[in-house]
């Protein structure tokens, strides 16, 4: 697999110090599963942020610490509800695997959007309100017109699609936001599988469309 397109240098260290939204980190995290260069680059951030955290000024703790943490260590374990299992992730085609980082989400199954094009929701136990959805459309097909309110993270799992831009393969990582005026279009070579984190709205130009979008939370 040859990846093309890699989150800047401000994501990395966003993901690295742990300031990005749930779903966003998610996105971050399957790009990084894919990809030894932006793994590579987290761990130097890692460690620079590692060498300024030993060149600050230690801090005095409060005069109570010690007992609330004894407390803490002290007091009966809070009892912990079962867990249902958690629903399957939808199929996919034949060779391909989920990665690794989604194993904690449940999913819905492969529901339809338009000929040719379907999408799941996913829910991320840590935050289910994270708008966190997959997108599974046939090759030559295409989401409508459209651009953001917020930003919309996607990673790539199978596939490739051409949005005018750039032509992103399976691995490309990519952030779209109100500056982006574009209609992802399915290239040759079979359908194509996008893992997608949507803050804010996308807003669609056709009327049918926004409606469609509405329906399914995008």
């Amino acid at each position: 697999m040859t990846i093309h397109h890699h989150p800047g240098d401000d994501l990395l260290l966003a993901f690295a110090a742990g300031t990005l939204a749930a779903g966003p980190s998610l996105v971050m995290a399957t790009h990084l599963e894919a990809c030894a260069q932006c793994r590579a680059r987290v761990g130097l951030l890692e460690c620079a942020g590692g060498v300024l955290l030993e060149q600050l000024e230690p801090g005095l703790l409060s005069p109570q610490a010690l007992a609330n943490t004894l407390a803490a260590i002290d007091a009966p374990p809070r009892k912990v509800p079962a867990r249902r299992p958690a629903p399957a992730l939808p199929a996919l085609p034949a060779g391909m695997v989920w990665p690794r980082a989604l194993e904690a989400c449940s999913a819905t199954g492969w529901r339809f959007l338009a000929p040719g094009m379907r999408w799941s929701r996913l829910r991320l136990p840590s935050d289910p309100g994270a708008r966190l959805f997959l997108l599974r459309i046939a090759e030559g097909r295409g989401l409508p017109v459209h651009s953001h309110s917020g930003s919309e993270w996607t990673q790539i799992l199978h596939g490739a699609f051409d949005d005018g831009r750039e032509v992103f393969g399976a691995g490309d990582f990519d952030v779209a936001d109100g500056s982006v005026h574009h209609q992802p279009t399915v290239q040759g070579g079979g359908e194509c599988i996008c893992l997608a984190a949507v803050e804010g709205s996308m807003r669609f130009d056709s009327p049918i469309a926004r409606a469609m979008a509405g329906l399914i939370g995008m």
